[in-house]
């Protein structure tokens, strides 16, 4: 234990995601032995992103305008929208340039454990969206864990009623994976989801 300021500045960092004891120590001593102009600037740009980030009002990502740059496009399909739980899956899913439509940012995944329930998400807006005729398809992409499988089945039943199509991302094997490292869930849903060799 430290005392003082590099204890506050250790515990402090310790609160972020990922970042254990001894990482917390390691940033909060380069934090120290830094240049303090490097440092300035680090805490700048937290302040501004506190200050300027707020979210999209239509999807919920995140932006520094009232609407972000994907729904201001007019060239996105706005008959598809991609439901993800958090706004680094948008850049996720933008990286495999693959999808052109839009997206609605649901603020996280029903955990009943964290006490993160349907009401705590932005599952409201989303249905909201769906008033408008254009929407033709929604694409469930939540992460391949039980928060997101418990909240991909709530979505797929609540909108099976509205008579939009509603699909899933396919999940497996990972590129490069080796079969004998595969737990059975990804190995049981590899099998499901598999398709014509030749194709």
């Amino acid at each position: 234990m430290y005392e003082g300021a590099v204890q506050e500045l250790i515990d402090e960092l310790g609160q972020l995601p990922g970042i254990g004891p001894k990482s917390a120590q390691r940033l909060a001593f380069h934090i120290l032995e830094a240049d303090p102009e490097d440092m300035n600037r680090l805490v700048a740009a937290i302040s501004t992103v506190k200050e300027r980030v707020k979210h999209c009002t239509i999807c919920g990502n995140v932006s520094e305008e009232e609407t972000c740059s994907i729904c201001r496009d007019p060239r996105r399909d706005g008959s598809v929208i991609c439901v993800v739980e958090e706004s680094k899956d948008v850049m996720a899913v933008e990286r495999t340039r693959s999808f052109r439509g839009r997206y609605h940012v649901l603020g996280g995944a029903i955990n009943p454990i964290a006490g993160i329930g349907p009401e705590q998400l932005r599952i409201r807006e989303l249905l909201n969206r769906l008033s408008d005729s254009e929407v033709q398809e929604i694409i469930i992409a939540t992460d391949p864990n039980l928060e997101g499988e418990a909240t991909a089945t709530y979505l797929a039943r609540m909108l099976k009623t509205i008579g939009i199509t509603v699909t899933r991302l396919a999940s497996g094997l990972p590129v490069g994976g080796d079969l004998e490292y595969a737990d059975e869930i990804t190995l049981g849903r590899a099998f499901e989801g598999r398709r014509n060799a030749l194709t």
